[in-house]
């Protein structure tokens, strides 16, 4: 039993100083990225600047492109982390020491900051919390963060439009917010409010979930934003503070829309199913379910709304 124990720890030991390894080659290849970009022309559009470094997606390529242009203050709240292996603002923290505060439910990402010697090294502040609208603001003043910051991520795969909705304690320069793609481009539509709200109990596929792009568009305009794109994968939006966006695109929702590819959905008994690219079929499957319609402020079904 001891050997085996022994054993265990010797593996875990192992991979996590492969991992830290993997990691550094990460981080090194996005410095040349970014310092590559900064030689080359322009993009055409915002998701012509991804790249990924820690991020899921591009995100980290965009986010370096917008600080480039607006120079932001150097303060992030990323509010949906998993372990933070995996996030929009890693690479930011770590590169460009910018500090900040990440929010996710459970330890995980605790752990991960003082697993990685990341607690120590960058002013990150981790908080355990299931966030919502009623506590978003007081979780992030119990930070000391307070006023203008460079970046707010939102990515709770839930009421992430009422999430935003309800910030005042920070005024963000950029705001990145998930939105849901099985909604399509021409609806105002986010998941009603409910302060427990999780995507894996409210629906099997757990495709029923956020916003729509046109009811983020919507809130942003609302709140003083633009929107200037969205990344090639189609899952996040990126908005800028009108006073400070120059030159920065102004899309509206049909122009900016990207379409999901990604088959995340789940069977009825939380298999995967490799399924969900297929919207309307995603749609039928929710059709008794209800939508808020943001424009319309009123609550309507699926079926209803999309006509499936």
């Amino acid at each position: 039993m001891l050997k085996n124990a022994v054993l265990g720890l010797t593996q875990r030991a192992v991979s996590r100083g492969v991992q830290a390894r993997i990691d550094e080659l990460r981080f090194s290849v996005g410095a040349m990225e970014s310092r590559l970009a900064a030689l080359l022309p322009e993009p055409r559009r915002l998701r012509d600047a991804e790249f990924k470094v820690f991020s899921q997606g591009g995100e980290d390529g965009i986010l370096q492109f917008l600080v480039s242009q607006l120079a932001p203050p150097d303060v992030f709240i990323e509010v949906g982390v998993g372990d933070y292996s995996e996030a929009n603002t890693r690479f930011l923290a770590m590169k460009d020491n910018w500090r900040g505060a990440i929010f996710n439910g459970g330890t995980a990402h605790v752990e991960f900051l003082r697993r990685s010697g990341m607690a120590w090294q960058w002013s990150i502040e981790p908080v355990s919390a299931f966030v919502t609208a009623e506590n978003i603001d007081e979780l992030i003043v119990k930070t000391g963060i307070r006023g203008d910051v460079g970046i707010l991520s939102i990515d709770i795969d839930g009421v992430d439009y009422w999430v935003w909705r309800a910030v005042r304690a920070v005024s963000p320069w950029i705001v990145v917010v998930e939105y849901n793609s099985v909604f399509g481009a021409e609806k105002a539509v986010t998941v009603p409010y409910r302060p427990d709200f999780m995507a894996s109990r409210a629906h099997h596929t757990g495709l029923y979930f956020g916003a729509s792009l046109g009811a983020l568009h919507h809130l942003g305009t609302e709140l003083g934003y633009r929107l200037v794109g969205v990344g090639s994968n189609g899952v996040n939006a990126f908005f800028v503070r009108a006073d400070v966006a120059g030159g920065l695109w102004s899309l509206t929702p049909e122009a900016g829309f990207v379409r999901s590819r990604l088959r995340t959905a789940r069977g009825l008994s939380g298999e995967p199913t490799y399924t969900g690219d297929d919207h309307a079929q995603s749609l039928r499957s929710m059709r008794d379910l209800g939508v808020h319609v943001v424009d319309e402020n009123r609550d309507v079904s699926i079926a209803e709304t999309f006509g499936v």
